[in-house]
């Protein structure tokens, strides 16, 4: 005998419960159920517990440069991996209590915890338990990729996830993957203390931005002292000592990275390996994740996939965005679809790097008319008073229309910067919008009028 709902959320991530509460106040009777941890991965393993190790990172990185600033501190600044993982546990705790708290505390909603799994494409079992409803959303998310690297089964490794528990800091902490993962533990981990070194199998890092934001980015965190070894086609992993070696040659040279510890950084797979979509017949790609259409409908009707692993996004904010156009599509009548919004994103180095729109190497190979703006962050009041000059802000304009077509911002609070550059470009305003306000003085943001103002040809 099957429990009957009108509504199942299965996966507790951003999307997920937003949308239950939703469903549930519409008067829909809605259960939403988690196998593990409540929040996903940004509450849990991602945004909210690396956030906040960046926050203790920076604050080693600000003690140990204090002189500069005259500040004197007494003696060795030390840094305690345990209590700052303390910290972190304690914010991940308030968040995921929080989250629970709310939904148990909601009416007309049922919290379960369990693995579900589809019996048929409107019934789920969780352990012994039958659910059924008409309607089925999915917010099941993804984890850390294991490559196969030869001998990647024989030694310790960490993920995203497993980093997270360490206490005792790494002596040499070895990271394959030089993207945006690797990069923000890379910086963290060299600012707790310990040597860091980047293997990266492309020629450069953060391959899919513009190549002088992957130098820029590189130089950067060089000047702090994290190494990369980048061309690195054949890696191979293989114990050595009490620790890891990483070999990063094609040609069998010695070329190893040796270290304590080795931290994956290549990417992500979504979650769908074990909840029996064949069984409701919902189709994914090639690499498991659920194809959906510009509404995040499945190719079932009355199941949908939000959030990553629909492969829409893999942010909390495309997956919270996931929530409002299927929120807005059911319950409010209102017509939006993945299609409307703008790419956004930022990497959490320091200084920031915040991406929004089309990159110079998309609009160059778009062919169409544009002008661009280029300022050092050197120029910036508000970077050279907080001793914080690099990076460069750039943007992209449509030379007919005059609406932008794409940002990038590398440097001090260009990850909050950004935002009146991608309010405009909802707003299909024209970039002179921005141009002829007034902003305030000092800030960052001040000086984006006076980069519109001297806006140039793309030329090749």
């Amino acid at each position: 005998m099957s429990t009957q709902f009108d509504a199942l959320v299965i996966g507790a991530g951003q999307a997920g419960p937003a949308l239950a509460v939703r469903l549930a106040g519409a008067g829909r009777k809605t259960a939403i159920i988690e196998r593990k941890l409540f929040g996903g991965t940004c509450v849990n393993v991602g945004c909210t517990p690396t956030k906040t190790l960046v926050a203790s990172a920076r604050a080693a990185h600000v003690a140990r440069t204090g002189a500069a600033y005259g500040v004197m501190i007494g003696g060795e600044v030390r840094f305690d991996l345990a209590r700052a993982r303390a910290r972190k546990d304690a914010v991940v705790r308030e968040s995921s209590e929080g989250l629970v708290k709310w939904l148990k505390g909601t009416a007309n909603l049922t919290v379960m915890e369990g693995h579900a799994r589809f019996q048929s494409a409107t019934t789920i079992s969780v352990g012994d338990q039958l659910l059924e409803a008409p309607q089925i959303f999915l917010d099941v998310g993804g984890r850390a990729l294991v490559p196969k690297m030869p001998g990647i089964d024989t030694v310790d490794y960490l993920t995203n996830s497993r980093i997270m528990d360490l206490d005792v800091l790494p002596e040499h902490l070895v990271i394959v993957g030089g993207s945006y993962i690797g990069l923000e533990f890379a910086q963290m981990y060299r600012r707790f203390g310990s040597r860091v070194t980047v293997v990266e199998k492309g020629p450069r890092l953060i391959g899919r931005e513009d190549e002088e934001v992957s130098a820029t980015v590189q130089a950067i965190l060089e000047v702090e002292g994290v190494e990369f070894k980048l061309n690195a086609e054949c890696l191979t992993a293989t114990r050595r000592g009490k620790g890891i070696a990483v070999g990063a040659s094609c040609e069998g040279r010695m070329d190893d990275v040796a270290g304590s510890h080795l931290l994956l950084a290549v990417g992500r797979v979504p979650n769908t390996g074990d909840l029996d979509l064949d069984k409701a017949g919902v189709k994914t790609d090639d690499r498991g994740y659920i194809v959906v259409d510009d509404q995040l409908r499945t190719s079932v009707p009355g199941i949908w996939a939000l959030g990553e692993v629909n492969a829409r996004g893999a942010f909390t904010h495309t997956s919270y965005n996931d929530y409002e156009i299927v929120a807005a599509n059911l319950l409010d009548n209102d017509t939006r679809r993945v299609a409307d919004r703008i790419p956004v994103y930022a990497l959490f180095v320091d200084p920031p790097l915040a991406r929004a729109g089309m990159s110079e190497a998309e609009v160059r190979k778009s062919g169409r008319k544009a002008l661009i703006g280029r300022m050092k962050m050197s120029r910036v009041a508000r970077a050279r008073e907080r001793g914080e000059t690099h990076g460069f802000m750039k943007v992209l304009v449509d030379a007919e229309t005059k609406r932008i077509l794409g940002a990038t911002l590398l440097g001090i609070e260009a990850d909050e910067a950004i935002h009146l550059i991608i309010d405009v470009m909802y707003a299909e305003a024209p970039y002179t919008v921005i141009q002829r306000a007034m902003h305030i003085h000092p800030t960052v943001s001040e000086l984006i009028p006076t980069l519109l103002g001297d806006l140039q040809p793309l030329t090749d």
